[in-house]
């Protein structure tokens, strides 16, 4: 299979499964005609999902709720940043449009806001998987 075709991993960090639902939803089965299809990982705790990234390599793309309980995706993001090997790019999903500074800190490459408008999301998770940087803005 050649690397075009091989499907995009992106792993979606949430403790409430609504959430999760709604940016699995958001994302489809493409989030872009140009590029592969993907292949989605929920994960409701901050320990599964370390475990996971320790354990795989083929990451693409890390979509993080910032408002998660106990553990919040802003760490979990930093966390990663600090820890991975040319870690896979952050999309950070924040609570205010005010709490893009904290997104920044998490060294997230993009941000968006809830409520989670799909397109949006979409289109930004499409330009990070193209390996475009976003404002987290």
């Amino acid at each position: 299979m050649s690397a075009s075709h091989v499907k995009k991993q992106i792993l979606v960090y949430s403790h409430d499964s609504s959430i999760r639902a709604v940016i699995v939803a958001a994302l489809g089965r493409k989030v872009a005609s140009d590029i592969a299809e993907h292949v989605i990982h929920e994960f409701a705790t901050g320990p599964a999902l370390r475990s996971y990234v320790d354990s795989h390599k083929n990451i693409d793309l890390f979509i993080l709720d910032g408002e998660a309980n106990p553990e919040g995706g802003m760490g979990i993001a930093r966390q990663l940043k600090d820890e991975v090997f040319n870690c896979p790019p952050v999309l950070l999903i924040t609570g205010r449009v005010q709490d893009t500074w904290l997104a920044a800190w998490s060294l997230a490459e993009a941000s968006v806001v809830h409520p989670i408008d799909p397109f949006t999301l979409a289109n930004s998770a499409a330009q990070l998987l193209r390996g475009s940087h976003l404002a987290t803005a």
